[in-house]
């Protein structure tokens, strides 16, 4: 009686294993087909796209090519969080950096934003895109080679002088071409492009340290040049976003977006590059604009009577610039062609701007600063 009892639940037993390997079975093979189904649906939506924009779309390789141009991926220039960038040479010898995107970026959003807005481009201060690679699940970007790699490595507070090699007046043409590509972007191509991520990382310098706006993941195409654009979720860099991007009530999404992140960007070269260093205690981590007016009030009197060196002056351009370029209300931000008007002008005719207003607790989502850094 015992045995057949044991016999009668092993049989239940096993039966129940069956069952719950074939709802698993079912129901894994079910998510596999879903999640091939997505991604052979990804992969038509990007084909379509290529072949709808061949005349725009810059050489085609295989990702046989890249190993070759690549010696195999053998010299790694930098790898981030979506992508891998090696140096590559093509047949007729020019040097290119090989983007090489992660599979985690699946659906091919960031693949088809750059190859559809670099496309559109042709301007000394944004980066060339010289072909692209769409092989399986193998997405690459092809660009001309910026021997003097990021502006980033430049303006790092914990570099010494004499890596950083870059005086003032070299700076501030970089911040005047920078200035030259987003106003391109903005208003010289037949389809407006905002960047949405304009940061010292972003921008390459080649071997003249001309400035490249590179990096287009997260741009945005404006057909009809409209100046809002519409946007679900937040995209851009901590530190440089702009504040209606995460605070909507703020003001609308658009080219001033933009100017917000190069008004960021300009100061805090202003803020990092610097002769001497001034603690500032971590205790008191403040919002780096916060900082840069107190700055202001303490050690910027415009007294333009006096005799200043032309650093002194290329600096206070580019602070009084940068300030204007952070206004919280988007509607205060100059355009990229008043910037570089401002820029180009005499310094005595810039005023410096109404502080920008921002709550405390709505500052810790942009920037802070916590090193030594020092203005003048």
């Amino acid at each position: 009686m015992i045995k057949l009892k044991l016999i009668i639940v092993a049989g239940v037993s096993a039966t129940a294993v069956v069952l719950i390997s074939i709802i698993l079975f079912t129901f894994g093979r079910k998510k596999y087909m879903l999640n091939l189904k997505g991604k052979t649906q990804n992969h038509k939506d990007i084909e379509l796209f290529l072949k709808n924009n061949e005349k725009l779309s810059p050489r085609r390789y295989n990702y046989s090519d890249l190993k070759k141009m690549t010696n195999s991926f053998s010299d790694n220039l930098g790898e981030g969080g979506f992508a891998n960038v090696y140096r590559g040479k093509l047949p007729n010898g020019c040097l290119v950096a090989v983007k090489i995107l992660k599979e985690s970026k699946g659906n091919g959003e960031e693949f088809i934003n750059e190859v559809a807005s670099i496309s559109r481009t042709s301007h000394v201060n944004v980066v060339t895109l010289l072909g692209f690679c769409f092989e399986g699940s193998k997405r690459a970007l092809i660009y001309e080679f910026m021997p003097n790699g990021s502006l980033e490595k430049f303006i790092c507070s914990n570099i010494s002088k004499a890596e950083r090699r870059l005086g003032w007046e070299k700076l501030f043409q970089i911040v005047v071409g920078i200035a030259h590509g987003i106003e391109y972007l903005h208003k010289g191509c037949n389809t407006r492009i905002l960047h949405f991520d304009i940061k010292p990382h972003n921008i390459l310098l080649d071997k003249d340290f001309i400035p490249k706006i590179s990096d287009f993941g997260l741009a945005k195409l404006c057909p009809n040049r409209s100046s809002i654009v519409s946007m679900l979720g937040t995209r851009g860099t901590i530190g440089y976003i702009a504040p209606e991007i995460i605070y909507r009530n703020v003001g609308d999404i658009s080219y001033k977006s933009d100017v917000y992140s190069y008004g960021m960007m300009v100061l805090e070269i202003v803020g990092e590059t610097k002769n001497t260093n001034v603690r500032v205690d971590r205790s008191s981590e403040k919002y780096f604009p916060d900082w840069i007016y107190e700055h202001l009030e303490q050690n910027f009197e415009l007294d333009f009577n006096r005799v200043v060196n032309e650093d002194e002056v290329l600096k206070r351009k580019m602070v009084i610039v940068g300030l204007w370029c952070i206004q919280t209300d988007p509607t205060t931000r100059p355009s990229m062609s008043r910037v570089i008007e401002m820029l180009e002008g005499n310094v005595e005719s810039l005023q410096i701007p109404p502080k920008p207003y921002l709550q405390p607790r709505a500052a810790e989502n942009f920037s802070t600063i916590e090193s030594s850094v020092t203005l003048f």
